[in-house]
Formats: structure tokens, sequence, C-alpha cells
């Protein structure tokens, strides 16, 4: 389980080299390796989610700017916003501070398997965002871009970047390597350190498309080494348009 604020887990990182940032696809490695996310233009489209109503908590889970046509949406694992009422969301969050600003979710949605049974198989939700709440007088699209959130990928055509944010920290990590499936309906992917807070880490291959969220079995993985994600089907397509046609 990869949510709880209150299980903190040591995270201990390679030094960040130009050697181990390997691209999101089948170039030079080496792959496996989490170091410290360098703030780049797309890595600052990954954000922390924060609770207002514990605010001491911290962050607790990670999301990230998805295309939509009103240019408002981002994508997180469904067990980061069930029961949840005052989220924030702080993109590129580093050393403490918000340089993109903070963003109200208006509103969540989540798939009926999750919002009815929290079926693991179900554990993607998305969530529209407030712009008149921040410093800017736009959609949080318009300011940083957005990947692309597709279904239907071959698990393990390609090699995948996540990024997130451990609780532990107030820096986001990173990591490439390919996933391989664990079912049917969820893949998995070897990347160290990623502990408790980085549910909702996209899976982003090397065409700027989210093949992924961190969650699904055991909410993302009940060790820190070892992340899990739903396979994105008729479910997830079916939520995405849902969420982006909303007005």
């Amino acid at each position: 389980m990869k949510r709880s604020p209150r299980l903190l887990v040591a995270v201990v990182l390679l030094a960040a080299t130009a050697a181990s940032e390997a691209a999101a696809d089948d170039g030079p490695g080496p792959f496996g390796v989490t170091v410290v996310a360098s703030a780049t233009a797309r890595s600052v489209r990954v954000g922390a989610l924060f609770d207002t109503d514990e605010p001491a908590d911290g962050h607790f889970c990670t999301a990230s700017v998805v295309h939509s046509p009103h240019h408002d949406l981002v994508v997180t694992a469904a067990h980061c916003l069930g029961g949840q009422d005052h989220l924030v969301f702080a993109p590129g969050y580093r050393d403490g501070k918000a340089p993109y600003g903070v963003w109200k979710v208006e509103r969540s949605f989540l798939p009926d398997g999750w919002a009815k049974e929290q079926d693991e198989d179900s554990d993607v939700a998305f969530a529209v965002l407030d712009e008149s709440g921040s410093k800017y007088d736009k959609g949080v699209e318009d300011v940083l871009g957005a990947n692309r959130f597709v279904t239907g990928a071959t698990t393990g055509a390609t090699a995948v970047t996540l990024t997130g944010y451990p609780n532990s920290r107030d820096t986001p990590i990173t990591c490439t390597n390919k996933p391989t499936a664990h079912s049917a309906t969820q893949q998995r992917i070897d990347c160290p350190e990623f502990a408790a807070g980085t549910s909702g880490s996209p899976w982003v291959n090397g065409d700027g498309e989210v093949v992924g969220v961190l969650g699904g079995h055991e909410q993302g993985g009940a060790t820190a080494d070892i992340s899990y994600s739903v396979v994105f089907g008729s479910e997830a397509a079916s939520l995405y348009r849902e969420a982006a046609s909303d007005p």
C-alpha cells in the first residue's frame, strides 16, 4: 500500500547522473535505477496531492496532468481520491515550495468498480482542477502542457518512466524500466524506493503517453521496490471520456 502518510519509509537514492537518466524507450539504460527527478518541462506535470483537512500529514499521493478538452484534468489512483473531499494538487512541488501554484480538486471521477467494491482492477481515477483557485487564470494544461492518457497499450511494448513523491521527501523521484504482466488486468515494474506517497505516479512512455498509474494490486505494492498498475482497458477509457467532457 503506497498511499498512507503514516507509513514513512526511508528513501536512499543513487546519485543522479546523465547515464542513469535513461530515456523512456528502448534506448540505453541502466533501467531500474531510481534517482531524484530533475525539474524539466515534463517532470513538472507531475505533482503532489495534499489533504487540506490534514495539513500536518503533508502530501500523501501523486497525480499528473493529462490532456483534455478543457485543459483541467489530472490522473491518479482511485484509492487516492476515494473518500477525500478537500484536496489540492501542487505540480512540480519541490523543497516545500509549489512553483506552479496550488490547484483545488473541484470534482473527482472514480470508476464503478472502485466506488462500489474497491476492485483493485479499477484503481485509476481523474480529478478536474479549479483554475480560479490557482495563481493562473487558465487551465493547468495551458501552464504546464500535458501527457496523453492512452488505453489498450501492450504491457512492456516499451519502457516507461515513473515519477512520484514518497511522503518522506519533498522532492520527486524517477525511475525507468520495462513493465511486465502480473495478470491480464495488472502490470508490474521493478523500480526501487517507490514507497508510501507514490500512489498515482504516472507510467509515461517515450511518446508522452500515460499507460499506467501506480496503484492496482495491493494498492500499488506491498514493498517499495515492486509497483503495480491497472492495465487500462474499456473501463478506464469510459472514465476518461466522462471526466474529459465535464464542463
